[in-house]
């Protein structure tokens, strides 16, 4: 168990529950490659993995026809799809508790940054963060272990014990094990119990109450 310092949340499906603005975003961009996708549910797989992986593992697009999708899908979602989007119930007093216990909030997301802060100020959870770290909209650093590591990059003077990763996908998971700090997986998001499980997180929790037991009560700070 880690002396946690600084928590690092995934965005979607852990923050906010964005599923209408990113399957109808991915419907919008797939109907403009010829293809009709009228179940949204099915579009589910989109949410968390960067979207270069997710139309290339689901469509079976090269690169450069996943980067015309990521276009089309930017065209509907900059103008409404990231604000299709609804927050965790409880979560705006879950972050003014952590602030409140002097913890360092970052968001370690996939989503391009300028996306993600533009829904952190919809929200009016901005102001909890002192970092917002996503991919670049020219595609570079997409991974969830080169967004942790950039994190960790800009906290030299802590130990990896002091970090530790929230996430609702296995590439979350990943991540945090990759560059060697703890993770919390949570299942009210978009990944599965068997998903995360497989990869071996410090905690899997069901809800942002079971976060705040391990954050709050069971960490030595």
């Amino acid at each position: 168990m880690g002396e946690y310092k600084i928590i690092l949340f995934d965005l979607d499906g852990t923050l906010s529950d964005p599923k209408v603005g990113i399957t109808k975003s991915v419907q919008y961009a797939l109907e403009k490659l010829g293809i009709i996708e009228t179940n949204l549910d099915k579009l589910e797989c989109f949410i968390g993995p960067p979207l270069q992986v997710s139309f290339s593992e689901y469509y079976g697009f090269n690169e450069e026809k996943s980067q015309k999708a990521i276009d089309f899908y930017r065209e509907r979602f900059k103008q409404r799809g990231m604000f299709e989007n609804e927050l965790y119930s409880n979560l705006s007093p879950f972050l003014k508790s952590l602030k409140e216990q002097q913890y360092t909030l970052t968001v370690a997301t996939s989503k391009p940054t300028v996306f993600s802060e533009q829904i952190l100020k919809y929200f009016n959870i901005d102001h909890y963060f002192d970092l917002v770290v996503g991919s670049n909209l020219d595609g570079t650093r997409t991974s969830k272990t080169e967004i942790i590591q950039y994190i960790l990059d800009k906290h030299k003077n802590y130990t990896l014990d002091n970090f530790i990763m929230m996430g609702d996908r296995k590439h979350d998971i990943i991540g945090a094990n990759n560059v060697g700090i703890d993770s919390i997986g949570v299942t009210y998001g978009y990944g599965s119990f068997e998903e995360l499980s497989e990869f071996n997180p410090t905690y899997i929790v069901h809800s942002i109450d079971q976060i705040k037991e391990i954050l709050m009560t069971s960490i030595v700070k």
